[in-house]
């Protein structure tokens, strides 16, 4: 069988078709405008597949981007987090070097800070007894002057004894120089006006005078700088203080 036995052949792009009768014929005619149109609907198809292909793509794509950033946050908010840990554990350490008072100390720096921390408390509570009693404005003023300053002093001695792991308090008590007894807080308590000035000044007279000796005996003995800048400070302040009682005293 040849090719013309077929009832139709293609013969370059052409479909023919036989008949025993007419001999060959065309099928069709592939004219310009035929050609124009196969092209046509064949670049749209390509087209649609095209895009579909790029949808396909694009979603991977999307959704690897969209990995990529979630990624890249989780990675940037872990890197922030750690840097924001060590900045914060800086800082916590040094907090705790300020508040431990940096440096060497030895046994006198301890014993001065637990020895002045009951001190500081006692006077404190004869400076509240003047709340209601107090009549002299020298006195009370004195009063404000010595709550300012010996209540952040205790914060700062407690924050040492602390970073030094030593305890808050040696337990000397009322046995230290220049502590009241109980029986002197009493007497203060029960007496207002000028005689509670009076018995004020006196009062705390003596006990500035024991707070003096300690922190000279810090001076001389102590190791620690910021220790034994503490009793500078009350070596210099309570002299004062008691330069203007002994002024009160002699006034009244």
């Amino acid at each position: 069988m040849n090719a013309f036995d077929l009832p139709f052949f293609r013969v370059y792009g052409l479909t023919l078709r036989t008949d025993s009768t007419r001999g060959i014929t065309p099928m069709r005619t592939f004219t310009r405008a035929t050609a124009k149109k196969f092209a046509l609907a064949g670049a749209v198809t390509a087209t649609g597949l095209l895009l579909a292909a790029c949808g396909t793509e694009d979603g991977g794509m999307s959704g690897m981007d969209h990995g990529g950033k979630s990624t890249t946050a989780s990675a940037t908010a872990t890197v922030s987090a750690t840097a924001t840990a060590s900045t914060d554990a800086s800082a916590s350490a040094g907090a705790s070097a300020e508040a431990a008072a940096p440096g060497a100390f030895n046994d006198a720096d301890v014993m001065f800070a637990q020895m002045m921390i009951p001190h500081h408390e006692q006077a404190l509570e004869m400076a509240k007894l003047a709340d209601g009693r107090a009549q002299d404005p020298e006195v009370r003023k004195l009063v404000a002057a010595i709550e300012g300053a010996q209540d952040p002093e205790i914060r700062k001695m407690k924050a040492w004894l602390k970073g030094w792991g030593k305890p808050a308090s040696a337990g000397a008590g009322h046995g230290m120089a220049g502590m009241m007894s109980a029986q002197d807080m009493k007497d203060l308590a029960a007496v207002k006006g000028e005689a509670f000035d009076r018995k004020f000044a006196e009062l705390m007279i003596a006990h500035h005078d024991g707070a003096v000796a300690m922190a000279k005996d810090e001076q001389k003995n102590g190791r620690n700088a910021s220790a034994k800048k503490l009793a500078d400070d009350v070596v210099r302040t309570q002299s004062t203080e008691i330069a203007e009682l002994r002024k009160i005293l002699d006034r009244l």
